[in-house]
């Protein structure tokens, strides 16, 4: 056995060989088991004597033959064991079992395979999930394929691609073809694939008892209905493979240096190591692979596959290199330096600059930034994600353990009913054994109902469908479910809860005059840290691209950015002049500041200075000298909620440009003068506050995890009202104190019991806190932290790699969590919460149209309606414009002639044109066809865009987080209710089905056919229940097995047993013929009073249990609310009434109920509405004592 832990991809690796056929476990052992029953049933019992008992025992080795030989198909390791035998030595070994960790799909059996290097070592590897895993010798394991991605970054400079066509054949050996294409598997294939999964194969196999049985017809409606459903999903599943086929890359020409000299090769060709140019084309193709940018720099568009809106700023390797002594020696980090250095496949090249010329490095003929390739294929980082969509874990609902749990609690009943009637039978020696075995298998199978899959699926796939209808997507549909049970929801504060419509208020120069300066009041200087200080780029067009903040302070400064330079836009200070950029420290969330070296000409010199900018924490000890009220100046404004950068600068006069180049960030990075603090105020989404407040009121608990200052993140928590209690109190990173934000409370870390601390105060916790606390070797403050973490309300300057701690922290305590974000910080937490949902940042115009488009068409379908007469051209033309041309949609006006303004017109234009209502439907559905066409445009690229989060929402606002709850919340009560329903017709049918069976009474053809489909239409118009618009304070039960769905399912049960036998009683009392005392079981059927009753009773049982166990409010529409499902119950209860009193004799005879005695009927109707009664009164008593979920936190 060999394991590779290197990689969170796989857990083990164990090597097999097959074994020979007959030695499998489903062919060796049953011949001797098929011989020995033929030997036993032929010799011992006697042929004839037994012959229905040899049937039997063959029918039974035959079932367990296939069974053993499907549970190969079903699962790897039970194949493994019965068909293969283990090998440790790799040479003699031809299969492997791979089996991944929890989260990364299924196990499989893959085919070892051998290659001969030209040094005569044989090379033996693996693919799994289109990932190669190559046998080490010297550790005895296979590991993930290496690629160049930890080497010193001089080497990735001086690297001149592969240098003879040997290096590129031994690498092409080596690494796979770089595609991320997928083959679509034929309909065929899925059919045959969801034909034999255990649910379908079970399914075949009731409906083939029910054809022995005789129920043909109803045999046939089910099958139909089977395969229609399974071909329904492989369709979907067809699309879903095309829509992310389509996400992968196309092949196109690309410039590669190979064998000393640039040539043309296919992007479907390169290797690990080769140096690319890549730039900007006319037909914008894709990145093909992740390479590292070694020259020119870039601007590349990520919104593909971060979802991240802003365009990146890449700078190359060359100018690290040539900058700073140091930079050659160390190692490329792929964590680091992939926001600034590396190129993901995948993404989209926006504006290029070409390498400058040089002696000594590579220039392109296409003038391209120079690449190396890092990594291809499916191990580049689109290649990653597009492998999580086709290979992750296929989960039907998020209840699968408890399903299963719940069928085996009422297998207990069908074993029961089964040995009651296998007992009894027997006791007659001349019943037909081959009848009574087939009816005890239809009493076990009895308790799974074919249909199950179908009605959860049914629920699920109608939230999936309502909550696109509300711009929100979901790409794992068993997530659903998950989103009722939510306890915490978690959000990021900027761009989530706060807008991206940033306001500066000012900078504060002087904290002694408490009031931030206006633009017209700064000094020149820091003006010139605002004007350099930024990442912003302006693309070819001349649209400036990047931060929000850096942004609207050039606009706010007045100033205008030209490629690296600067200039104002006002030249009303002579002091002020253009200012170019010569080199940018990124800003990082790790470091929390970035930097820049500009300068401005002096006569014939350039004058050079360094403009800082960054988290005021972070820079107050970079300054020189700082103002006495340093602290108290930005603690006064972030506590207000306001976004606080503290400025800096460092006059560095006038150098050389070798000088410039020689300068280290740590340089630039002290004694540096203080210039004042930006203070930016972030409003509030309009809807933040009434949304967060729903989503609180209704039983959950809303936690802000941001990047943000502490105070400033309090202070937005104190806003949205998700700190209540007086005293907020934020951990000191230092002396691991709580504090409060005055400074009034101090408490030590620990020592308060978490309940009192939590009762008392709100909790904020840093970034760096939480690092302290997780590295203090002192003492153990893991365990006290883990009790408190959910109850923390604020986490503040978090990086994402910390949001993702919070939320798995959370989960381990058994939290169900919810995660909701838009940046690319938060695609880590977002894919870790049991629910993640992405939120664009900006709304898409299309969604406003839609809008604009949809109230336009409701106005004017009113004005037609009130103008009929000579007002029907002017209605539909639309309002008129002063300058007398009529508008038809918001934006355009309708072509063709118009009367000028003053014309006289006639009473009617019609004559000879079209009418005008059919002129507005054709332009109306013009315009919803090109709404549609850019809504799925929108749909494919916003796939793309938040490929990493289970959900996604099209609108900026967190309102999408009360519509994901409702839905799910709404979903889990359906499934919950399936379950109840199910249960009650289970036991009833064990009941009908072994006590009644045994006194010969049973259903016709027609009637079991007409049962069904009543039970598929109810169970389809459950699962179409929508829910309410506003979330409840009350919360749904989390599981199927609890108290209140045993006790209400075990007490509906006696009081409808008891109807059932009541009635059967006093049928036979009227006819007691109908029980004869000798039981035919082969005879045909036969209407009789007794089969009548049972029938009429069995149908009104199934209306109260459909009636009586559907919740209805507070998570979803009353059973009057939801229509066809109230009509389909008011017709159903009718349809009942109407056939117990004979009023429709033809209808009667179509389902061959016999007349029923007055008396009879009277009692039956009264019992029915008993029934009702009694079954709604003993639930709601049980929902009253159990049926409401609570929140609780530990």
């Amino acid at each position: 056995m060999s394991s590779s832990n290197s990689e969170e991809l796989v857990e083990s690796i164990t090597l097999y060989k097959p074994k020979p056929v007959l030695l499998h476990g489903y062919v060796g052992p049953f011949i001797v088991l098929h011989a020995l029953w033929a030997i036993i049933w032929g010799v011992w019992l006697g042929q004839e004597n037994y012959y229905e008992a040899g049937l039997i025992g063959l029918a039974i080795v035959t079932i367990l033959q296939t069974l053993v030989y499907l549970f190969c198909h079903w699962s790897v390791h039970i194949s493994s064991l019965l068909t293969c035998k283990q090998e440790s030595d790799p040479q003699r070994a031809t299969l492997a079992k791979v089996v991944p960790t929890p989260t990364n799909g299924s196990p499989e059996l893959v085919k070892l395979q051998r290659l001969k290097d030209s040094d005569g070592q044989i090379r033996i590897w693996i693919v799994f999930q289109e990932s190669k895993y190559e046998w080490d010798s010297e550790t005895g394991s296979f590991q993930p394929l290496g690629f160049p991605v930890k080497q010193l970054l001089k080497t990735y400079l001086n690297h001149k691609g592969y240098q003879d066509d040997a290096e590129t054949l031994q690498a092409s050996r080596k690494y796979p073809a770089n595609k991320t294409t997928m083959r679509i598997p034929t309909f065929k294939e899925l059919f045959t694939e969801r034909a034999t999964a255990p649910f379908f194969v079970f399914q075949v196999f009731c409906v083939l008892l029910w054809c022995l049985d005789e129920y043909w017809m109803y045999s046939v409606f089910t099958l139909f209905m089977l395969v229609v459903f399974e071909c329904t999903l492989v369709q979907q599943q067809l699309r879903n493979m095309s829509e992310i086929r389509n996400m992968g890359n196309k092949s196109y020409s690309i410039q590669v240096y190979r064998s000393r000299k640039w040539r043309p090769i296919s992007t479907d060709e390169l290797l690990p190591g080769d140096i690319v140019s890549v730039g900007r084309t006319h037909a914008e193709e894709l990145i093909p692979c992740d390479m590292l940018l070694l020259r020119g720099p870039c601007i590349v568009d990520e919104s593909m596959l971060t979802g991240e809106s802003i365009p990146q700023m890449k700078e190359p390797v060359e100018s690290e290199y040539s900058e700073s002594g140091s930079g050659p020696d160390r190692r490329l980090d792929t964590d680091t330096d992939s926001k600034l250095r590396i190129l993901f496949g995948g993404t989209r090249l926006v504006q290029h600059t070409p390498p400058s010329k040089s002696a000594t490095s590579l220039r392109a003929p296409d003038n391209g930034c120079v690449c190396y390739v890092l990594r291809t294929g499916f191990s580049t980082s689109q290649g990653k994600l597009l492998r999580t969509i086709l290979y992750g874990v296929k989960r039907v609902t998020a209840n699968n353990l408890e399903t299963f749990a719940f069928i085996l609690f009422l297998l207990i009943f069908a074993v029961a009913a089964a040995g009651y009637v296998w007992v009894k039978g027997i006791e007659d020696p001349e019943r037909n054994r081959y009848k009574l075995f087939l009816e005890c298998t239809l009493i076990l199978t009895s308790v799974i109902p074919p249909e199950l899959p179908i009605e959860l699926s049914l629920a699920v796939n109608s939230s999936v469908l309502s909550l696109s209808k509300l711009g929100v997507f979901c790409t794992e549909p068993f997530r659903i479910p998950f989103a009722g049970k939510t306890e915490i929801c978690c959000f990021d504060k900027t761009g989530t809860l706060t807008s991206d419509n940033l306001v500066i208020e000012g900078v504060v120069v002087d904290g002694k005059k408490g009031k931030p300066e206006q633009l017209a009041n700064l000094p020149i200087e820091v003006i010139q840290v605002l004007a350099t200080c930024h990442s912003l780029v302006t693309l070819d067009d001349g649209t400036v691209v990047g931060d929000p903040l850096e942004k609207v302070s050039m606009k706010w400064i007045e100033w205008d950015l030209n490629k690296d330079v600067v200039v104002p836009k006002k030249q009303n200070n002579p002091n002020l002049r253009g200012i170019k950029i010569f080199h940018r420290y990124h800003f990082s969330s790790s470091l929390k500041r970035m930097s820049v070296i500009a300068g401005y000409s002096e006569g014939i010199q350039t004058e050079y200075f360094a403009a800082v900018k960054g988290a005021p924490e972070i820079l107050r000890s970079m300054f020189a000298d700082i103002p006495d009220d340093y602290d108290q100046t930005f603690l006064t404004y972030t506590c207000r909620g306001a976004r606080v950068l503290a400025l800096g600068m460092k006059r560095l006069g006038r150098l050389s440009h070798q000088e410039v180049r020689e300068l280290s960030r740590d340089e630039i990075e002290s004694e540096l003068t203080f210039k004042g603090f930006i203070v930016v105020s972030c409003p509030l989404k309009p809807d933040s506050k009434p949304v967060l407040k729903e989503i609180m009121n209704s039983s959950h608990k809303a936690i802000m995890i941001t990047g943000d200052n502490p105070l400033t993140a309090c202070h937005v928590a104190r806003q949205l009202n998700m700190t209540m209690r007086p005293t907020t109190l934020i951990l000191n990173p230092e002396t691991l104190s709580w504090e409060s934000i005055l400074k009034d409370v101090k408490l030590t870390f620990g020592e308060d019991s978490v309940d009192k601390l939590v009762k008392t105060y709100d909790l904020c916790i840093s970034g760096d806190a939480l690092t302290r606390l997780l590295t203090y070797k002192e003492k153990d403050l893991v365990r006290p932290l883990s009790k408190l973490l959910p109850h923390v309300t604020v986490y503040a300057r978090m990086a994402p790699k910390q949001k993702e701690w919070v939320i798995n922290a959370i989960k381990a305590q058994g939290y169900c969590t919810l995660m909701c974000g838009d940046g690319t910080n938060d695609v880590g937490a977002l894919k870790h919460a049991h629910v993640g949902v992405a939120i664009l940042s900006n709304c898409p115009e299309w969604m406003e149209k839609k809008q604009k488009l949809m109230a336009e068409l409701a106005e004017r379908r009113k004005e037609v309606a009130a103008t009929p007469g000579k007002g029907d051209a002017a209605a539909i033309a639309g309002p008129t414009t002063p300058g007398g041309s009529s508008t038809i949609r918001p934006t355009t006006a309708r072509p063709g002639a118009r009367p000028p303004p003053g014309s006289r017109r006639a009473p009617n234009t019609n004559t000879g044109a079209a009418p005008p209502r059919d002129t507005m439907e054709r332009q109306l559905a013009k315009m919803m066809k090109e709404l549609e066409e850019e809504e799925r445009a929108q749909i494919v690229k916003l796939g793309d865009a938040s490929i990493a989060a289970p959900f996604s929402s099209k609108m900026s606002s967190i309102e999408c987080i009360c519509h994901v709850i409702k839905q799910g919340r709404c979903t889990l009560v359906t499934t919950l209710q399936m379950f109840k329903i199910l249960a009650l017709n289970a036991l009833i049918l064990a009941y009908s089905q072994s006590v009644l069976y045994l006194d010969g009474i049973k259903l016709s053809d027609s009637q079991a056919t007409f049962h069904g489909l009543l039970l598929a239409a109810c169970f389809f118009f459950i699962s179409h229940s929508k829910p309410l618009k506003t979330l409840s304070k009350h919360r749904p039960l989390p599981n199927i097995f609890n108290a209140y769905t045993l006790a209400t399912v075990l007490l509906q049960f006696c009081i409808h047993f008891v109807v059932l036998v009541w009635l059967v009683r006093s049928s036979l009392s009227f006819a007691p013929d109908d029980r004869p005392p000798k039981v035919d079981l082969e005879r045909k059927f036969e209407p009789s009073l007794l089969n009548s009753t049972v029938y009429i009773v069995s149908l009104a049982l199934q209306i109260t249990t459909f009636a009586v166990n559907y919740r209805g409010h507070p998570f979803m529409e009353s059973i009057t609310q939801n229509k066809p499902f109230f009509y389909s119950m008011i017709f159903s209860g009718t349809a009942v009434v109407v056939i117990t009193l004979g009023v429709m004799p033809d209808l009667n005879a179509q389902f061959e109920i016999v007349d029923i005695p007055t008396e009879l009927q009277n009692s039956m109707l009264i019992l029915f509405a008993a029934d009702l009664v009694g079954a709604f009164i003993l639930d709601r008593l049980c929902m009253l004592l159990f049926g409401e979920g609570r929140l609780q936190l530990k």
